[in-house]
């Protein structure tokens, strides 16, 4: 498998574990009464399903988008944070009057 499909699988892999993770401390803490109505509904393993799949392509799509935009990122230790920029000089400028 290529090095960057493996990249992209990884950090998606790691956005589906943190959007499950989510899913579930939002049933575990019952935030909104979430746990009841899950339970508590016909439709509410339905809605659970859906609610799941769509945190996973979300919370996947933004850990890959993550990785992707760190990597041009530099480990090493910049002037500032715009790196190593040079000074500017003050130069003059002959203006001329044309009136």
């Amino acid at each position: 498998m290529p090095d960057h499909i493996r990249f992209l699988l990884k950090h998606a892999l790691i956005g589906v574990a943190a959007a499950v993770s989510f899913v579930g401390l939002l049933l575990w803490f019952n935030v909104m009464n979430l746990w009841y109505l899950v339970s508590h509904t016909a439709e509410g393993p339905l809605a659970l399903g859906v609610m799941t799949v769509f945190f996973i392509i979300t919370f996947a799509s933004v850990q890959m988008g993550i990785a992707v935009m760190a990597l041009g990122e530099s480990d090493e230790d910049d002037d500032g944070p715009r790196g190593n920029v040079p000074e500017l000089a003050v130069l003059p400028v002959r203006v001329s009057d044309h009136r």
